[in-house]
Parts: C-alpha cells; sequence; structure tokens
C-alpha cells in the first residue's frame, strides 16, 4: 500500500467513533513529526485546553517509514502538550509506525472526544478500523493490558497503548509502543501525550499489518544505490558503529561524567563519583552474564542496534535495557548506584506510561524537598509505584518535576516551560543550554542534541564551557533534527551524517529515490525550517513570549562543580536563535 491516506477517527461523534479517510492534500510529502507539527498548528486552537475535545492526537510514521531504508521505523505523535502548554511531538521506536505506515495511512488524526467513561480499543487493519468498549483494561498497567491483548488478538500484530497514568491524565503520561518482542517499552514519552490519548477514552490501538507489503520505493535502483552508501556510512561510524551496538545509549554515562556534565543529585554538581557502577559498560557485562541481550534492535530493520534485554538476578526479563536519560534520571541524579534499582524503576514507568525523564527528576526535586534522602532506592520505588495506583502523591510525582517542585517548595527545580531537564548539565555542556532553553518543545535533549560537537566531537568542536558558537551550533542542529523527525529516521544517524559528507548525500538520496524527486541539502534544511516555523507560530499564538525561552536562574547563579562555570549565553544570544 502507498502512504497516501490521513485516516480520522471522531472519538466525540454521535452514535459512537466514527472514521473518515481523505486525500493528504497540503501535507503531501510530509511525515513524522513535519506532519504532527503541520496538521496541530493548522488545525488545533493553542489556546484550548490540551486536555478537552478540541485537542488532537494526531500519529504519523515518517516519510521513510515501512520501506526497506534502515533504522527508518519512528512513529511521531502531535498535540498540544498538557505539560507545556505549547505544541508538543514525542516519538519512539517499536513496530508502530511500521504497521501504520504499511497499512497505507501517512496520519492518524485522532478529534473529538466521548460521553460517558467508557475505555475504548481501536483494531486498525488491511479491513479498515474497528472500535470496542473494553473496560476490562481500566486501571491496568501497559504490561497487564499486553498480555490481555494478545490473548485476544495473537502474536501478529503491534500495539499502542497507555496504563494508568494516561488513564488519569496526568501531565507525564506517555504512550507505549511495543518492541518486536511485544514488550510496552519504546514510548513517545515527552510531554504528557498519554494524558491527551486518555483524554479521547482511548486504551490502546490494535495494529494489524498482516496482508500488507514493505512499501516500495518509486526508483528502486536509485534507492538502493543510496541505502547501501548509508548503511556502509552507519557501520563505518565509531558511534553507530561500535559503541552504540556494544554499549547502548548508556555508553554516554562515563564520557559526560568525565566531562563534569553529569547532573548529579538534581543538578548540584556535575560529577557522580559511583557513575561507572551504572555505565553502559557495566550494564552491558551484566546482561550478558545473565543471559539477556546487550545488543538488540527495537523494531525490524535496524543496524544500529542500541535497544537491549536486561534480565534480573534470576535470568527472568525485567525489562529493556534503560536508556541513557533513564539510567540518568533514576541513577546519578538521585544518588543511585544499582542497576537492578534503576532498571526496576525503568519497568515502573513503561508498566504506568510515564516518562522517565521527568518522573525521575521529579523524583529528585522531591528528595531535595526533604521526602526521601538521596541514594534511597527503596523509596525510590515505593515513590514510583504510587504514580500506578493514583494516590495524591503518586498523582504529584505524574505531573511531572515543576508540580513537584511546587509541591515540596523547593527552587532548584530543573525545568524549562515546565518539561524537566535530561542528563546533560546546561552549564558544562553550554550548547545544550541553548536547544533547551529555545526550542518549542520544552527542555528536550534530542531537539537539538550539542553534545555532538560539545562532547563528541562530532561534526566539528565547540568549546562546551564558553558561550561562543553555541547559539549557531544548537540552530543549526534543531532544524537538522526536525528535518531527520520527519524521515521516521533514528536521530543516531545524525553521528555519521554530521561527520561524511557522503553518508549524507546518500540520507538525500535515499529520500530522493524512494520518492522520485531530487531533494537538495537546502531543500532538507528548508523542510526543517518549516517545521520549526510552524511550531514556534503555534506557541506564540499559545501565548509563548521570549521570557519562555530561558532556563532556570539558578543555572545563571550557581556554578556547577568540578568546572566552577554558569550558564553563560546571553538573553539576547538566545532571542537570536530563531532570528536569522
Amino acid at each position: 500500500m502507498s502512504m497516501d491516506t490521513i485516516l480520522r477517527i471522531d472519538m466525540g461523534a454521535e452514535g459512537g467513533p466514527k472514521t473518515t479517510t481523505q486525500p493528504l492534500g497540503d501535507y503531501a510529502g510530509l511525515g513524522g513529526r513535519a506532519m504532527t507539527s503541520l496538521v496541530v498548528a493548522a488545525e488545533v486552537d493553542p489556546l484550548c485546553h490540551p486536555l478537552s475535545a478540541a485537542n488532537k492526537l494526531v500519529f504519523a510514521p515518517g516519510m521513510l517509514t515501512g520501506s526497506a531504508a534502515s533504522t527508518s521505523g519512528r512513529i511521531s505523535v502531535g498535540c498540544k502538550s498538557p505539560l507545556t502548554g505549547g505544541i508538543k511531538e514525542a516519538n519512539a521506536g517499536g513496530q508502530a509506525g511500521q504497521a501504520i505506515a504499511r497499512l497505507g495511512y501517512a496520519a492518524i488524526v485522532v478529534e473529538g472526544q466521548p460521553a460517558g467513561d467508557d475505555l475504548w480499543t481501536i483494531l486498525i487493519n488491511t479491513k479498515g478500523v474497528s472500535f470496542k468498549v473494553d473496560n476490562d483494561l481500566r486501571g491496568l498497567g501497559t504490561y497487564d493490558s499486553v498480555e490481555k491483548l494478545r490473548a485476544e488478538y495473537g502474536e501478529k500484530v503491534t500495539f499502542m497503548l497507555i496504563g494508568q497514568a494516561g488513564e488519569m491524565m496526568l501531565p507525564a503520561a506517555s504512550i507505549a509502543a511495543c518492541d518486536r518482542e511485544l514488550h510496552p517499552t519504546r514510548h513517545m514519552g515527552r510531554g504528557g501525550v498519554g494524558a491527551v490519548m486518555g483524554s479521547k477514552k482511548i486504551k490502546a490501538f490494535i495494529l494489524d499489518e498482516t496482508g500488507t507489503k514493505t512499501r516500495q520505493p518509486a526508483d528502486a535502483a536509485r534507492f538502493k544505490a543510496a541505502a547501501t552508501i548509508f548503511n556502509e556510512g552507519l557501520r563505518r561510524h565509531g558511534v553507530t558503529g561500535t559503541g552504540l551496538p556494544s554499549f547502548g545509549t548508556n555508553v554516554l554515562t562515563n564520557i559526560l561524567n568525565e566531562a563534569g556534565g553529569y547532573p548529579t543529585r538534581n543538578f548540584s554538581t556535575g560529577q557522580f563519583e559511583d557513575a561507572t557502577k551504572i555505565s553502559g559498560e557495566t550494564q552491558a557485562a551484566l546482561m550478558t552474564e545473565r543471559g539477556g541481550e546487550p545488543t538488540h534492535g527495537c523494531h525490524r530493520g535496524c543496524i544500529i542496534q542500541c535497544s537491549g534485554i536486561y534480565n534480573d538476578a534470576t535470568g527472568k526479563y525485567q525489562s529493556k535495557q534503560a536508556e541513557y536519560e533513564t539510567v540518568w534520571s533514576f541513577g546519578g541524579n538521585l544518588g543511585i548506584n544499582d542497576l537492578d534499582t534503576i532498571q526496576a524503576l525503568d519497568r515502573l514507568c513503561d508498566d504506568a506510561g510515564i516518562d522517565t525523564i521527568d518522573a525521575g527528576v521529579a523524583v529528585g526535586v522531591a528528595m531535595e524537598g526533604g521526602l526521601l534522602p538521596f541514594g534511597d532506592g527503596p523509596g525510590a520505588i515505593r515513590l514510583l509505584t504510587e504514580v500506578g495506583k493514583g494516590t495524591p502523591l503518586g498523582r504529584i510525582i505524574g505531573s511531572g518535576a515543576g508540580t513537584t517542585g511546587k509541591a515540596f517548595g523547593v527552587e532548584r527545580v530543573p525545568v524549562v516551560k515546565n518539561q524537566a531537564l535530561p542528563a546533560y548539565d546546561p552549564r558544562a555542556v553550554q550548547g545544550m543550554g541553548v536547544t533547551y532553553a529555545t526550542t518549542p518543545m520544552g527542555a528536550d535533549h534530542t531537539a537539538g542534541y550539542a553534545v555532538t560537537a560539545n562532547i563528541l566531537r562530532v561534526g566539528g568542536f565547540v568549546d562546551p564551557l564558553k558561550p561562543e558558537g553555541q547559539v549557531e551550533l544548537s540552530r543549526n542542529l534543531q532544524i537538522a533534527t526536525a528535518a531527520i523527525d520527519s524521515t521516521g529516521m533514528c536521530l543516531f544517524v545524525a553521528f555519521p551524517v554530521l561527520d561524511q559528507p557522503e553518508t549524507f548525500s546518500a540520507m538525500v538520496e535515499i529520500i530522493n529515490g524512494f520518492y522520485d524527486i531530487n531533494l537538495t541539502a537546502d531543500d532538507v534544511s528548508a523542510l526543517g525550517r518549516k517545521v520549526l516555523d510552524a511550531e514556534l507560530d503555534f506557541n506564540a499564538r499559545a501565548g509563548f513570549t521570549a521570557l519562555d525561552d530561558r532556563l532556570p536562574r539558578f543555572f545563571e547563579e550557581q556554578p556547577l562543580a568540578p568546572h566552577d562555570v554558569t550558564f553563560m549565553v546571553t538573553d539576547a544570544e538566545l532571542d537570536a536563535v530563531f532570528s536569522s
């Protein structure tokens, strides 16, 4: 099937949910983040309440998703964010993107809101769309929900679903996509997208691609030739060819800790004395010892293989290998040095359906507020268990770090636009600070990953401890990222793309061969800029001003050890990120 249709699901239609399909029209040629952000910007009232019927939830596979292009299986979801109040795009790996793409849908737009409290499941297959009230799933975590759904629909399908946090419409709730083994471990994590799905009363999508085929390129020879060069570039680069497959994303723990940019005990210092105990190297050795898999693909057709399978001490599956951000948020950020505790916290988040970054930072803020001592692993597990139970304390944590800071009277609350900062301290990695402050998404490392040039010396070098060059670095990365997020490709392709001109050219040529078009590098930048402009415009209409493009003041006032540095990029420079 060609991906040439938009599926609209009206959950508020009279007599129950209804679907319509439409041609792409003005949205032709878009995918992933470009599709979600342009639909949200055009169709959602920026002043609506994010949990009201007026908000829309837009799922979009990337431009190349469902094809034979490597690492191209990601799915984006967009809406007005209940966490930030601005536009939101979150994306994930897993199988959902490929299933939707192969079923022929360039976007699924969920609109309206049903009357009553019934929870719905939605089955999408080659015959169309069917709806079912399924209140048996109410109050279940994603793992138990998947077990029930597997028993009903079998093993040849995949799922997108919410846990209790989404049902409760908590602002840090995520949407789970399943990996190849049908574990609900790949999350569209940030910004409360799960709360919006909960507000539409949808517990799960069942995606059945049986009877579909891989999407075929318009010019097979051109596509294949470019894909060969591109894949070779991924294998040749040290990060995508060696580091990520060997040690997963957590390969970064030792690197950032050595650089003094590893935020420890709620951003109070830049190094964690026990970092090696929770590093990617230690994690991979432990997984191997227990019969897990340190090298694993979260979806078909990925040659980077940065995922992993983590077993507990008895050799039983516990969770996927926790990502770098998650190991940090529950590790160094909380002063916890035990991988099993961190993995248990990761599983609790995946099960309740909550963003691991905002959850971990919320617990760190609560520790700073005196609720628990730093380093209290069992206490952190008890606290996260409250989220799934829906206790008042659990709802506070599930509302993210900003809300938790207010509830516990904490000054040092590391959020931008109310979204928690990830695992790179902006004082020691100044380019990341620019991205956190200025991306329309709220604090987000993926929006413009300046760690490339600041720390890893990929695509050049910009001194991470100085303000010079950071605005230009972040701007260029934010534009490039918006484009990559639209292709369906994993963001990790950025490493070889930034370092190897021929790999970048091959990536553009894969798109050209697939669609039989002739995009240039400038066209790719123009697409990224178009996406960002739409997002910035939505936020402006939602009431955001330049004052929202700022880090919390403590980053300018409290020097970070070991470099004794503050965030030095000026407000005027931050305001210039998108003005040129």
